[in-house]
């Protein structure tokens, strides 16, 4: 029997509102609210689920499942 690493990727989504005067204001009240943790995507909405096997010897392509 042989030992594989499996990675799995999760991408999630959710909505937030955000008040300003411009796209660019709230690109970037968006970015500053995430990275201090106001905006949180757990549990969020389950967009993509994917794996991949990567192993020294062999390397999968990501597989939707």
């Amino acid at each position: 029997m042989n030992k594989f690493k499996v990675v799995i990727e999760e991408t999630v989504s959710d909505i937030f509102e955000v008040e300003a005067v411009s796209t660019e204001e709230a690109i970037n009240i968006a970015i500053e609210k995430y990275r201090a943790g106001i905006f949180v995507l757990e549990p969020g909405n389950l967009v993509t689920k994917q794996l991949s096997i990567i192993n020294s010897t062999e390397e999968t392509e990501w597989i939707e499942f």
